[in-house]
């Protein structure tokens, strides 16, 4: 489960950050979407596959959240952080065919529990692992990326995560956002 062990589920979660924090971002990416805290903090632990029966769709909210806050963000920006015009109007960068698209990379992702007993926090500081019935094993279509359909879950991850890593927003959106963060808060185009 998920929601015991907050404290050690935080604590794990900054030791991921300090690992990656002056690493590559694709690899940050992947650690932190194979995160225990991550998952159960943006509600993809556990996710599971979509049930026309039922009408069930995979949870969104991190799919979302790693356009949104984490990779390209809300708009499309040139490549000196300005928006991107058509019509005179800044163009989005993605929309709902696409969150539910990426959702489905994000299903079957579980708590690695092997070996545990139950009396320790062991499984906060280990990756992701999957479960087999949960994971959506169909084409997976976002962002202009479709992902065959019976790729692995690994396999998939790894695919989302390089196109999402590859999008020509991603460098002046992060450029942007470590700017204000850390030089000011009214950064110029230059």
């Amino acid at each position: 489960s998920g929601g015991g062990w907050k404290s050690f589920s935080a604590a794990a979660y900054l030791d991921l950050l300090e690992t990656h924090a002056f690493g590559n971002l694709r690899e940050l990416l992947g650690a932190v979407s194979r995160s225990p805290a991550m998952s159960v903090f943006l509600t993809f632990r556990a996710n599971t596959k979509a049930d026309a029966e039922t009408g069930a769709l995979p949870d969104e909210n991190y799919a979302r959240e790693l356009m949104q806050l984490f990779t390209i963000g809300l708009l499309e920006l040139n490549a000196d952080g300005t928006h991107k015009l058509v019509g005179g109007q800044p163009r989005e960068t993605y929309g709902q065919a696409d969150i539910g698209g990426l959702a489905r990379v994000f299903t079957g992702w579980i708590p690695d529990h092997a070996n545990d007993t139950g009396d320790t926090p062991d499984f906060q500081a280990r990756p992701l692992v999957q479960s087999g019935w949960r994971y959506e094993t169909g084409a997976k279509a976002f962002l202009g990326t479709t992902i065959a359909e019976n790729t692995d879950a690994e396999s998939c991850l790894g695919q989302a995560l390089d196109a999402l890593f590859a999008h020509a927003n991603v460098g002046p959106f992060w450029s942007r956002q470590l700017i204000l963060r850390l030089v000011t808060s009214n950064p110029s185009p230059a």
